[in-house]
């Protein structure tokens, strides 16, 4: 999902050359810099032309056009990658304690996205809470987690379920011991729980819409885009989830227009709905 960052005012970038990096972006990747909030793209445009010494916007759209790893470095740097286990606790511990049991009560299979995945760390959560407190649920191969994200090279690092110590922080007592290997400086998640999971590359901009599931995670992504973009993401999230059916969003994040109209807010502070 796109970042945002703090900084200083930065010289507008013109229209034209604004396009001509999205399109170069698009080219490459397939990502599109349509709905995303421009100051936040133009942040972390600025980065980049700081980085490479580019005396101007236009001078980096030509450096950006000439050097396919200049377009790498900046897909990179449009994307966020910072996550880790267990973040926000609360509601984790929402999750286990008074949802997941409802879920697993009222429905054989339980189907759970985590949308904006970056490298896995809330989808593997997931599995690591379904494990821990359902594990006759996960060893009957009645949940399906699916982990999705527009930057397809975290994806693969999602996939290999290795971590620095800073990502796994937050690990409930005991947790780091049962399920992870220590490899080097870093750990890595057990085969059984990384083959829990699935990641696919998607972009919010284009997605046209997702299979059916009973339990979404998309926090911290909305605040990116445009409002009616963010709209037309909630009313597919809505479309995707079954009748009580529960969304999860991030605490800056909320419900507005159409979209208010289709859920039944559960936790206020944990922006968790249920789906009507």
């Amino acid at each position: 999902m796109l970042s945002g960052i703090s900084g200083s005012v930065e010289p507008d970038i013109a229209p034209d050359t604004f396009e001509v990096i999205g399109r170069i972006l698009k080219a490459r990747s397939g990502f599109t810099l349509d709905g995303y909030k421009d100051k936040c793209v133009k942040r972390r445009i600025h980065i980049r032309v700081r980085a490479t010494h580019s005396p101007s916007p236009e001078a980096y759209g030509e450096l950006l056009t000439r050097s396919t790893a200049e377009q790498d470095h900046l897909l990179r740097v449009l994307t966020i990658h910072v996550s880790h286990f267990f973040r926000n606790p609360p509601v984790f511990e929402k999750l286990g304690a008074e949802i997941l049991p409802q879920l697993f009560e009222q429905r054989d299979q339980i189907r759970a996205l985590s949308v904006g995945c970056a490298g896995g760390e809330e989808p593997y959560t997931l599995a690591l809470l379904m494990k821990e407190r359902f594990p006759a649920a996960i060893d009957a191969g009645r949940v399906t987690i699916l982990g999705v994200d527009v930057d397809t090279a975290i994806l693969e690092q999602a996939r290999e379920g290795l971590y620095h110590p800073d990502r796994l922080a937050e690990l409930p007592p005991g947790v780091l011991e049962r399920w992870f290997a220590p490899e080097g400086s870093r750990y890595r998640l057990c085969r059984e729980l990384r083959e829990q999971v699935h990641f696919e590359h998607a972009d919010l901009n284009h997605r046209q819409g997702w299979d059916p599931c009973d339990l979404i995670l998309c926090r911290n992504v909305l605040i990116y885009f445009e409002r009616e973009r963010q709209e037309t993401v909630l009313n597919g999230f809505a479309d995707a989830l079954s009748p009580g059916g529960y969304l999860v969003l991030g605490k800056a994040e909320t419900l507005f227009g159409t979209a208010r109209k289709r859920f039944r807010t559960i936790c206020p502070v944990e922006r968790i709905y249920r789906a009507l």
